[in-house]
C-alpha cells in the first residue's frame, strides 16, 4: 500500500506564491558606476504585456514550481507499505541481569588461550545467550552498588547484546547488590504485567550492597511468581592450572545465597567456570513451555523519497542549463 508519511508536508506547497504575493517587493537602490550586464534583457522582458509572453518566457517558473513541487513531495516521505508479516505469538520474558562490581575484573577465565576476566567471559556467555533466544522476549539489567534498567523486554536482540557489549565495571558503582537487582526484576515485570516471569542472575555471588536484603528480595520474587535461575560467574579462589597457564586466585562465590534463591523461586543454580558449562542453561530454558503472547505483526516499509527528490534536482539542472543559455545567469 502506498502512503505518505507526513501528508500534511503538502501545505508547504504554495508558500512560494505566498512571499511573492505578500511579501515586500526587494528596493534596488541605483549605485553610480554599477553595471548590470543584462539589464537590457531585463528590461525588455518587464516591457512585454503577459499576453505576449511565450512558452520560453513561462518556462523557467513552470519549471520552478515543478522543482517545488518534487521538493515538497520528497519531504512528505512516500513510502510503500509492504503486507503485514505475523511475528511469534509465543515465547518466553527473560530478563538478565549482569553483575558490573569490581570483582568482576578478576582474570580466572580462559579464552583462546588467553585469559581473561569475569565481565569479559560474562559477555561471550550472555551473548550467546541472547543470540539463542528467537521468539522471545529479552530484558536486560545492570547492577553493582545500585541497579539499573538498560535494555526493557524487547525482541531486538541485536541492541540488546550491543548494551550488554557497552557495559563497564564501575558504571553502578563496586560493591554487588543483588537484593536490588532482584526487586528491580520483580518491579519491572509487575508492570509489565508478565504471564512468565524469568530472570538469570549472572554474578560473582557475594552482596556486598543494595538497600534491599537478599532474603526480602526473595521473598517478593516468591510472591510476584518470579522464576530465578542464578549463574555464579568465576573460579574457586585459590586457582588452578589450565593448558600450562595458572588461573584463579579472585573472590569466592556465595554459592549458598545463589542456591537459596534459585531453589526458592523455582528455579536452579549453575556455575559458570568455563563457556561449555553454560549448554545445560540453554537446554533447560529452551524445555519451558513458551507461552501466548498478543498478536504481532511487523509491516516492511520502502522508502521512495529518493524518486521525487532525484526528479527535482534534474529538472533543477534543465532550468539552471535553460536560464544560462538565455542568458538569465
Amino acid at each position: 500500500m502506498f502512503e505518505f508519511a507526513w501528508l500534511w508536508a503538502f501545505a508547504l506547497l504554495p508558500l512560494p506564491w505566498l512571499v511573492r504575493r505578500f511579501a515586500p517587493a526587494a528596493k534596488v537602490e541605483q549605485q553610480a558606476g554599477l553595471q548590470v550586464p543584462f539589464i537590457d534583457n531585463l528590461a525588455a522582458v518587464a516591457a512585454q504585456s503577459a499576453s505576449s509572453r511565450t512558452l520560453s518566457e513561462r518556462g523557467p517558473l513552470l519549471l520552478g514550481g515543478l522543482v517545488w513541487a518534487c521538493l515538497v513531495t520528497a519531504v512528505a516521505k512516500p513510502q510503500w507499505l509492504g503486507e503485514p508479516i505475523p511475528q511469534p505469538l509465543s515465547g518466553r520474558d527473560i530478563m538478565l541481569a549482569v553483575d558490573l562490581s569490581e570483582s568482576m575484573l578478576e582474570s580466572d577465565f580462559v579464552i583462546d588461550r588467553q585469559r581473561v576476566d569475569r565481565l569479559t567471559a560474562t559477555k561471550v556467555v550472555a551473548g550467546d545467550f541472547i543470540e539463542r533466544r528467537e521468539g522471545d522476549r529479552v530484558g536486560l539489567l545492570l547492577f553493582a552498588d545500585q541497579a539499573y534498567l538498560q535494555a526493557p523486554l524487547t525482541r531486538d536482540r541485536a541492541t540488546v547484546r550491543q548494551l550488554l557489549d557497552e557495559a563497564q565495571v564501575g558504571l553502578a558503582g563496586r560493591a554487588t547488590a543483588i537484593g536490588d537487582v532482584i526487586g528491580l526484576a520483580v518491579k519491572r515485570f509487575k508492570t509489565l504485567q508478565s504471564s512468565q516471569r524469568i530472570l538469570v542472575l549472572m554474578t560473582d555471588g557475594e552482596n556486598t550492597a543494595g538497600a534491599l536484603a537478599p532474603e526480602a528480595a526473595i521473598e517478593l520474587a516468591q510472591a510476584e511468581g518470579l522464576t530465578i535461575y542464578t549463574v555464579g560467574i568465576g573460579r574457586d579462589s585459590g586457582g588452578i592450572s589450565f593448558m600450562g597457564l595458572s588461573v584463579g586466585g579472585g573472590s569466592s562465590i556465595d554459592e549458598a545465597l545463589l542456591t537459596q534463591i534459585a531453589q526458592q523461586t523455582g528455579g536452579r543454580y549453575f556455575r559458570a567456570q568455563d563457556l561449555d558449562q553454560l549448554v545445560e542453561i540453554y537446554a533447560l530454558l529452551d524445555e519451558l513451555e513458551p507461552v501466548e503472547q498478543d498478536a504481532d505483526f511487523f509491516r516492511p516499509v520502502s522508502s521512495l523519497y529518493q524518486w521525487p527528490l532525484g526528479f527535482g534536482v534534474l529538472l533543477l539542472a534543465i532550468l539552471l542549463v535553460w536560464q544560462r543559455q538565455r542568458g538569465g545567469i
